[in-house]
């Protein structure tokens, strides 16, 4: 192993197991941690002690400049760009913009929702130093993980290794970097 390992990885059997394990490493006061797990735990993201996603926001944003982008449009072609009565119509409506606005609205909430989720999950990451462990097949299939970083402030290897193991985690092994 070299110097300075990535980080310590540790195998877990069962839910129960990782699910207590996780709420160990987060009342210990590690922030640079992950669980790896082959399907979604309920309640694993309040055991890691993980609030609310900020993703909505990012949507949020992307819809109200969808709306706005539409409704700027159809304002500016109808009575600006190109004014024309018909009808006796006024040159804008809210109410003839509305399509427009409306499917903008959902395409940039998509583009914004899916942009976010890419930026804070800092993705596209074509690599990271957990693909290098022997264990992490089995964390994908039936097996548990519990990844904690070495960047984490708290992280001393010895004491890191015993928490792990007190924690019931079984084959802690350093990450290469």
């Amino acid at each position: 192993m070299p110097a300075q390992p990535h980080g310590l990885i540790a195998t877990f059997d069962t839910v129960p197991d990782v699910y207590h394990a996780a709420e160990q490493v987060r009342d210990a006061g590690y922030k640079s941690w992950d669980c790896i797990t082959p399907f979604p735990i309920h309640g694993l993201d309040k055991a890691m002690g993980l609030g609310r996603s900020k993703v909505p926001r990012f949507s949020f944003v992307g819809g109200v400049i969808g709306f706005t982008t539409g409704m700027s449009l159809i304002w500016w072609t109808g009575a600006v760009d190109y004014p024309l009565v018909v009808g006796g119509k006024p040159y804008f409506s809210p109410m003839f913009a509305f399509p427009v606005a409306y499917e903008l609205t959902i395409l940039f909430t998509a583009f914004a929702t899916i942009g976010g989720m890419l930026f804070l999950n800092g993705l596209p990451m074509h690599y990271h130093p957990v693909l290098k462990s022997d264990q992490i097949m089995r964390g994908l299939d039936d097996k548990f993980l519990i990844v904690i970083d070495a960047r984490d402030p708290k992280f001393n290897l010895t004491a890191t290794k015993a928490l792990l193991e007190k924690a019931g985690g079984k084959d802690v092994s350093e990450l290469e970097a």
